[in-house]
C-alpha cells in the first residue's frame, strides 16, 4: 500500500474528528489486509464508548467515502486505541473455542448476531481449521454464523 493512496483517508479522518471536537491524531499501520488507521489522544476513548458504536459509524463513512479506493481483497480499517484490534482477537478465540467445541461434541454451535465485520473475522478464523465449517444465517444486517464439525 502506497502512501499516495492513505495519505487522503489519513486526512479525512483527520478533519472528520476535528469536526467531531476530538483531540486526537491518526496514525497507519499497513497490515496484509489493508491499511489500519488508528486514532490515539486523550479524547480517542470517545470513539470507543458505548460498545465503539461511533467508531463503527466512522468506519461506515470512511467505507462509504474510500471503499473502492483499495482492490477488492483490501479494506481500510478504522480504530481508537487499539480497541478494534483487541475485540478483532477475541472474537479469533471465541470462534476457535467454539470450534473446539462444535467438533469434540460433533454438535453445532452458534455465535451471533454479528455484523459483517465481525462474521469476516470468524469466518477467516474457522478456515484456519480443516476440520470445521462455518456458514452465516439469517436474512438482516446483523446474522448468525453456525460453525459445525466437517463429516
Amino acid at each position: 500500500m502506497t502512501n499516495e493512496i492513505t495519505r487522503p483517508i489519513t486526512e479525512f479522518l483527520e478533519r472528520v474528528i476535528t469536526a467531531l471536537g476530538i483531540n486526537a491524531s491518526v496514525s497507519t499501520e499497513e497490515t496484509s489486509d489493508g491499511p489500519r488507521l488508528n486514532v490515539t489522544g486523550d479524547e480517542a476513548e470517545l470513539l470507543v464508548r458505548h460498545r465503539g458504536e461511533p467508531l463503527k459509524a466512522l468506519q461506515h463513512v470512511v467505507d462509504m467515502s474510500f471503499g473502492r479506493t483499495l482492490s477488492d481483497e483490501k479494506r481500510v480499517f478504522v480504530d481508537a486505541l487499539e480497541y478494534r484490534k483487541g475485540k478483532d482477537i477475541e472474537l479469533r478465540q471465541m470462534a476457535k473455542f467454539i470450534a473446539e467445541k462444535a467438533r469434540s461434541s460433533g454438535v453445532p454451535q452458534e455465535m451471533g448476531p454479528l455484523n459483517p465485520y465481525e462474521r469476516r473475522i470468524v469466518h477467516l478464523a474457522i478456515a484456519e481449521d480443516p476440520n470445521v465449517t462455518s456458514e452465516s444465517i439469517g436474512d438482516a444486517f446483523m446474522k448468525t454464523v453456525i460453525i459445525s464439525s466437517k463429516k
